[in-house]
């Protein structure tokens, strides 16, 4: 019982923290195992689903949250209509407004895309679904921990993140935030004693975001998320969000001076992610080389973003993910590596 008290101070600490961090309330806040986990759950409370029903997406969706909603769409006629894009590759707020119609049941939005340094006009699109009073829901998985994430400026309903990526915190952790004055619109398919406590024999749902949580809960990493969201707010989030993109700005430059080398980084505001490719050598083989030079990138393939991965006849990419931790010696050391890898391709 006392290690169940103490487990549950600590949880709430990194609850006080996330909502600190999304400027949210701590009511707003559910820890799930996985940021598509918690976007699934959302999405599944949003109640049944019927023919001609419209979801309204970003070219850019991350691919697990487009399996969820075309396996519910397949089985119920709901269609997933995609948003255009304006010239620079970013979602069109313009469009957006030519296609809402009483038919819409959902915006969603991949806010900083898995593919790339793009980053989707999401506050423009939150004041649209506001003014029409449909649901919005952003994937802001690349975006938490590299750049401000306001749930009040944004516009949102639901707001999801896993917690390994830039705010550094265990794997097997992520944030759901979910909107107080919105939260009656959603109700959890499967529920416990925690989320829906009986009253008597009626299962009640909680008032507040941890109606989608479960009874058993990952201590032990949570405390890890809570020192990971306290060493991101002590550092502040303006000095991460300068930091890294001025690292990412200069990595695209010096990447752009190779030949060979294709910066493929669309949109006019750029993240801490930066995309190329090098002629004549596939993602996974340039990551693998630079694996063994000490350097981490990742290769992206089309299904991370089908939509836009097709769009520009893209196959794989490579990604770098610039941390605060990082410094200009190893930017350095990735351009020349890089260089190396157009001059020598006898691996190949």
């Amino acid at each position: 019982m006392e290690a169940g008290a103490r487990a549950a101070v600590a949880v709430e600490a990194a609850r006080r923290s996330a909502s600190a961090l999304l400027n949210a309330t701590p009511e707003e806040i559910a820890f799930t195992g996985s940021g598509s986990a918690g976007w699934g759950m959302a999405f599944a409370a949003l109640g049944r689903w019927h023919p001609g029903d419209r979801i309204l997406v970003g070219r850019q969706e991350w691919g697990g949250n487009l399996a969820t909603m075309y396996r519910i769409a397949g089985a119920s006629g709901a269609r997933v209509d995609v948003i255009p894009c304006e010239e620079d590759g970013s979602v069109s707020v313009r469009a957006l407004e030519e296609l809402i119609d009483s038919r819409v049941r959902l915006i969603a939005l991949t806010w900083a895309p898995a593919n790339g340094g793009l980053i989707n006009p999401a506050e423009a699109i939150g004041q649209v679904a506001r003014r029409h009073g449909i649901p919005y829901f952003i994937d802001a998985g690349q975006a938490l921990g590299q750049m401000n994430v306001d749930v009040r400026a944004l516009n949102c309903d639901v707001l999801k993140g896993a917690a390994r990526k830039f705010l550094r915190g265990p794997r097997g952790t992520a944030l759901l935030y979910v909107k107080q004055a919105a939260l009656s619109r959603f109700e959890p398919p499967y529920v416990d004693v925690l989320s829906a406590p009986l009253d008597g024999m009626t299962a009640v749902l909680r008032d507040d975001a941890r109606r989608f949580e479960t009874s058993e809960m990952p201590v032990a990493l949570l405390c890890g998320l809570s020192n990971a969201l306290n060493e991101a707010l002590d550092i502040g989030i303006a000095r991460i969000e300068s930091r890294v993109r001025a690292l990412a700005q200069s990595i695209r430059g010096k990447l752009a001076e190779i030949p060979g080398v294709v910066v493929r980084d669309i949109g006019s505001v750029h993240s801490a992610l930066v995309s190329f490719t090098v002629e004549g050598i596939p993602a996974s083989t340039v990551k693998t080389e630079l694996g063994s030079r000490g350097i981490n990138v990742g290769a992206i393939g089309v299904t991370y973003t089908p939509f836009d991965m097709r769009a520009r006849d893209l196959t794989e990419i490579v990604r770098a993910s610039v941390s605060y931790l990082n410094i200009p010696d190893e930017v350095d050391a990735l351009v020349e590596a890089v260089t190396e890898l157009t001059k020598n391709r006898s691996f190949h």
